[in-house]
């Protein structure tokens, strides 16, 4: 099965319609195509022209194997929390609408681990949308905090969506902007 064939779901999934954000389920027998498939989950496209994200547990609806974790684990290390491990992690989490991850496209302000007053560590993100009424901010903020909270020694994720400063495309990556054809 190659990326943009009709596939046919097998059974019902549930789903999130992109960009409103609001959950739902697609009945067995609907025609999706998939566009995109990144940090666990899919982009699909119905007949209609809507879009909607399937998380990896639902995977086999899609005539995909079966995810038998749907998270993968965070990466195994004895080594204590530093910085480039959470923000490896921040760079699984992608935009179900851009093929680009969090980092790349600017999405993440502030990223701090801290000491949690019940012991471990405590991240706390300040992060943005592309757009003030996204309504796919709590799916992402969503998928930040369980990506972090699996790796070793975090206790706690504290993610705040803010909007100042306003998100502008200038704040992607060199890389972001080539994959998606900005002017350099």
């Amino acid at each position: 099965m190659a990326l943009g064939d009709i596939i046919r779901l097998t059974r019902a999934a549930e789903v999130t319609e992109i960009p409103s954000g609001i959950r739902g389920q697609l009945p067995p027998g609907t025609s999706v195509r998939i566009t995109q498939s990144f940090g666990g989950s899919y982009t699909v496209m119905s007949d209609y022209g809507l879009l909607y994200r399937v998380d990896a547990k639902d995977a086999d609806a899609l005539g995909l194997a079966p995810v038998a974790d749907a998270e993968p684990a965070a990466p195994a290390t004895s080594e204590p929390l530093r910085d480039e491990l959470v923000w490896n992690q921040l760079k699984t989490v992608y935009d179900p609408e851009i093929p680009v991850n969090v980092v790349d496209l600017g999405l993440i302000y502030d990223c701090k681990i801290v000491d949690a007053t019940e012991g471990g560590k405590k991240i706390d993100v300040k992060m943005t949308m592309t757009a003030p009424g996204c309504g796919m901010a709590n799916v992402l903020k969503a998928d930040v905090e369980n990506k972090l909270s699996r790796l070793p020694d975090v206790k706690q994720v504290q993610v705040d969506v803010v909007f100042d400063p306003p998100w502008t495309p200038t704040r992607m990556s060199e890389a972001a902007k080539l994959q998606l054809g900005f002017d350099l």
